[in-house]
């Protein structure tokens, strides 16, 4: 599904114009994209949890040459599917 056919679905499910089913989504995107920038936690009943984490740094290899490569730490986003979600995907 593109974000177009997504602001297209958010429209008719919540009876909106397609404009403002636009301003809806991007209110959605920036907000949690803003909340996990804070490493704040985001918690959506039914759907899933979204979290930042923290990998440590480490070494790897370089798979050309063997080489070991120093692999910095960083934060990423994790997602994790509620068993309502997970139950729905499996049907």
């Amino acid at each position: 599904m593109t974000k177009v056919e997504l602001i297209k679905a958010i429209a008719e499910h919540g009876e909106l114009s397609r404009a403002d089913a636009e301003i809806a989504l991007m209110a959605v995107q920036y907000s949690i994209a803003e909340a996990l920038a804070k490493g704040e936690r985001i918690t959506l009943p039914g759907f899933g949890t979204f979290k930042v984490v923290e990998t440590a740094a480490r070494t790897g290899r370089n798979p050309q040459t063997g080489e070991p490569v120093d692999i910095p730490a960083k934060r990423k986003v994790k997602f994790a599917p509620s068993d309502k979600l997970k139950d729905l995907v499996k049907a």
